[in-house]
């Protein structure tokens, strides 16, 4: 019996997993952060302010991450369902696309996600709890900084998920393998 492997739902599972560690971090750096500075701030009125001003940013930027994280599970489950349930390979060139889709996920997708938290922290002043253990003034000039590494980074993501759905399409058309049970 022709044993049929599941390789690229593995690998999307794999990148959901240690995207969802990156975020648990994350937010468990927040409650250290509350923690450590308790006396002179309190990080859950700070986010309670997140829709104003450039902490705004601070807040998409988590909500991305939860839903790119979300993301590729759900492409992990439909390259499932493609090498398992409808038995197609994913070979030659199509398996190019294919890296380009897991990789322009996640280094596109944290790149964005994470350079639009961090535009928030800095732009508020929040950063500065790390560096000087106070919340410092916003700095509505340095949000205009971090506007092109946060577009190069959306086209990085916009590439590996238009060749992850081309990649997919194509296989998903191809003609199925014959596998003797």
């Amino acid at each position: 019996m022709d044993a049929i492997k599941n390789t690229w739902g593995s690998r999307f599972i794999i990148s959901a997993i240690v995207q969802g560690g990156i975020i648990t971090f994350l937010a468990l750096s927040m409650v250290g952060i509350q923690v450590i500075f308790a006396k002179n701030v309190n990080m859950i009125q700070f986010l309670s302010l997140s829709f104003e001003g450039p902490a705004k940013w601070f807040f998409i930027g988590l909500m991305l991450y939860l839903i790119l994280t979300v993301a590729i599970a759900v492409s992990a489950v439909f390259y499932n369902h493609l090498e398992i349930n409808l038995r197609k390979r994913i070979t030659g060139k199509i398996r190019f696309l294919v890296w380009i889709h897991l990789f322009g996920m996640n280094i596109g997708g944290i790149g964005t996600t994470l350079s639009m938290i961090f535009a928030g922290l800095a732009g508020s002043g929040a950063l500065s709890l790390v560096t000087e253990g106070q919340l410092g003034q916003q700095n509505l000039a340095v949000m205009d900084s971090f506007i092109p590494p946060i577009a190069s980074f959306i086209g990085i993501l916009a590439i590996g998920v238009l060749c992850g759905g081309l990649g997919y399409m194509i296989v998903y058309i191809k003609k199925s393998y014959a596998i003797s049970e």
